[in-house]
């Protein structure tokens, strides 16, 4: 029986039907649901929750009381105090999860907190773009009722005084619905689920796969490719459908699926349905709800309140910091075709959270998103989450052992076979080898950045550097117009900029080895 004709719960099916006809109606909804729930806790009591629900003006009301808050800023003044084990923080009782995010050089790790509310949510969430296949045309949909195979984390987390911390896709892993429990559709299962040495748990995955019936399959894009690769290598096959017959969709999400797609599809021996989403640690944000849809529909009306910051010089500053006091807009007040920085609030104590991507509304009717990037600049073909900090430390500290200045560097993300690899274009005029340049560059960015390790041995296969004279980026730069103090040679590469850089390499030979290298 496929699932999509199963019966649910009424508190379920309320959930999931609930009308989003009017965005700024549902979203104020929303906003004082939340605002009831947490008046009493410490946040509330500080910034005056029952003054806001008392307003005519709510949404206003809001905005005036409660500042804007980064990672940094609300963990530094909030969320300490949850990880610390007190109750009522910012939301009502212990908060007994956290997911653990890709930090800064200071810390390998952000502690997002992770309630039973917001699980609740997004499992809520999950459900109702399972059921907007439905309206999918000429699409398998009995397939939904197969195995799921959801490549994620580990579900065995780490273990604090008064919490359990991990990866996000860990935490919802060890609290799947019963109704999918129940039915055996999950995979890999609790018990392969729980393993932690991603080596190992790839290969138990391998063992078990002819063995499952899988139709829907759930993770990051590289992940998945290896997984793929390692079953049709192991079982001597031409594609995945020689396992996998009744396999018809991929959801994927936190990397751009396009890079991967024409890799990917080498892999399959017919077409199957791509789904976006967008997941992030504090929550179940958007979803692609509609077949062949170029957006993501915002989730309206499931406790989060979004707000929307213009990205643009006079809310942030040149290294993607957000001002004091920026100009900020509700769902039903911002444009098509902008972008905007997000802020959210939600059932775990998030609040005007920046959560540091920049999106793109791009149908107003039905509240369709693109996401368009990160308010700083951030390396992440393959979940690697590399940020500017981590390369100026790394730079920095491999500069100070080799005793070299490099007064200018720019990374950005190549393709190598059927993965990917990063391009240094490293400024000295100094003597230094390009090979141990390379190698510490790669050794401290591993020491830094957790997730950069992991992707390292797996996805990104590959650490390239071009050494150049620092001369070249100041030409570059004088050819974009681009110059004086206030001018910053971008630190990552990507889209136009990299093409004109490659163009500018090219044509004035700048480097006899990058030219060798593109031919």
């Amino acid at each position: 029986m496929a699932i999509i004709d199963l019966k649910l719960p009424k508190s379920i099916l309320k959930a999931l039907n609930l009308p989003v006809s009017n965005p700024r109606r549902q979203q104020l909804k929303v906003l004082k649901k939340l605002l009831r729930f947490a008046r009493f806790t410490q946040f509330g009591q500080a910034y005056k929750f029952d003054e806001i629900l008392m307003s005519r003006h709510i949404g206003k009301k809001f905005q005036q009381l409660v500042p804007a808050y980064n990672y940094s800023k609300i963990y530094e003044e909030w969320w300490h105090k949850s990880v610390e084990g007190t109750p009522d923080v910012c939301w009502p009782g212990i908060v007994k999860y956290f997911a653990l995010s890709s930090g800064t050089s200071e810390a390998a790790s952000k502690y997002i907190p992770i309630t039973k509310e917001l699980i609740r949510s997004n499992n809520i969430t999950s459900l109702k773009q399972l059921l907007s296949l439905a309206k999918y045309e000429d699409v398998p949909k009995s397939a939904i009722g197969k195995g799921w195979l959801l490549l994620g984390g580990s579900t065995q987390l780490q273990k604090g005084a008064t919490y359990y911390a991990g990866d996000l896709s860990g935490i919802q892993q060890r609290k799947i619905p019963l109704l999918v429990q129940g039915l055996g559709l999950y995979k890999p299962g609790k018990k392969i689920a729980k393993v932690k040495d991603w080596a190992k748990k790839l290969e138990e995955i391998v063992d078990n796969a002819p063995n499952w019936d899988i139709g829907f399959i759930v993770g990051v894009p590289a992940w998945l490719q290896l997984c793929m690769e390692k079953i049709i290598e192991r079982y001597k096959v031409n594609n995945i459908h020689e396992i996998w017959p009744n396999l018809a969709f991929y959801v994927h999400g936190g990397v751009a699926l396009e890079p991967y797609k024409k890799g990917f599809e080498k892999l399959l021996g017919k077409p199957i349905t791509y789904i976006e989403t967008y997941l992030a640690s504090e929550g179940f944000l958007a979803y692609q709800n509609r077949q062949d849809a170029t957006g993501m529909h915002l989730v309206l009306n499931n406790n989060i309140f979004f707000e929307f910051v213009p990205f643009d010089d006079t809310n942030f500053d040149s290294e993607g910091n957000m001002t004091e006091n920026p100009e900020v807009y509700m769902i039903h007040e911002i444009e098509e075709n902008k972008d905007y920085a997000v802020l959210i609030s939600t059932n775990a104590g998030a609040w005007r959270y920046a959560i540091g991507d920049t999106i793109k509304l791009i149908d107003k009717e039905r509240s369709e998103i693109i996401i368009t990037g990160r308010t700083r600049h951030f390396l992440s073909l393959t979940g690697e989450h590399l940020s500017v900090d981590n390369m100026n430390k790394a730079i920095e500290m491999v500069s100070e052992e080799l005793n070299i200045s490099i007064p200018e560097f720019t990374v950005a993300g190549v393709p190598h076979g059927s993965f990917f690899a990063h391009h240094w274009f490293i400024a000295t005029d100094d003597a230094v080898d390009k090979d141990v340049l390379r190698l510490r560059i790669d050794k401290k960015l591993k020491d830094l950045n957790d997730d950069y390790e992991v992707e390292r041995k797996h996805a990104l296969k590959e650490v390239i550097v071009t050494i150049l004279s620092e001369n070249i980026f100041m030409e570059f730069m004088r050819s974009k117009g681009k110059v004086g103090g206030q001018h910053k040679f971008p630190r990552v590469l990507n889209g136009k900029m990299l093409e004109d850089w490659q163009r500018f390499l090219k044509n004035n030979k700048a480097s006899s080895e990058y030219v060798n290298l593109v031919r």
